[in-house]
């Protein structure tokens, strides 16, 4: 099982799919990563040789931001704003969509709280 940035890849998969089970990386980033390690986008993650592997790590290292340093800039990012006090700040503070979305009669998974079922008031 090959481990890559702190992840599992699954078994038996491709390695374009596969690749995409590390946060920060999609099916394009996946393409060039691979394309970058010269390692074939078909191959199974079970026939990865320790070279291959290490030759992804390698190229996933040197440009990408992944996993739990993205994930914390991007939450970096977020608590800046709020700070600044600027309108996507309140916005991510009181919980409303951020990216101009009507809520008068959308956003409701974002606008109310979350109930657990079986309560009614």
């Amino acid at each position: 099982m090959a481990r890559i940035a702190g992840v599992d890849l699954p078994r038996n998969k491709k390695m374009g799919t596969a690749l995409t089970y590390i946060y920060g990386i999609g099916p394009s980033n996946a393409k060039i990563v691979l394309s970058q390690a010269k390692v074939d986008e078909n191959k199974r993650t079970d026939g990865l040789t320790d070279d291959e592997i290490a030759r992804i790590r390698d190229v996933i290292d040197a440009s990408y931001k992944v996993e739990g340093d993205l994930r914390r800039e991007i939450s970096m990012n977020i608590k800046r704003l709020m700070d600044l006090g600027c309108y996507r700040g309140l916005r991510h503070r009181k919980g409303l969509p951020v990216r101009g979305q009507r809520t008068h009669s959308n956003a409701r998974t974002r606008r109310s709280t979350r109930r657990s079922a079986g309560i009614r008031r």
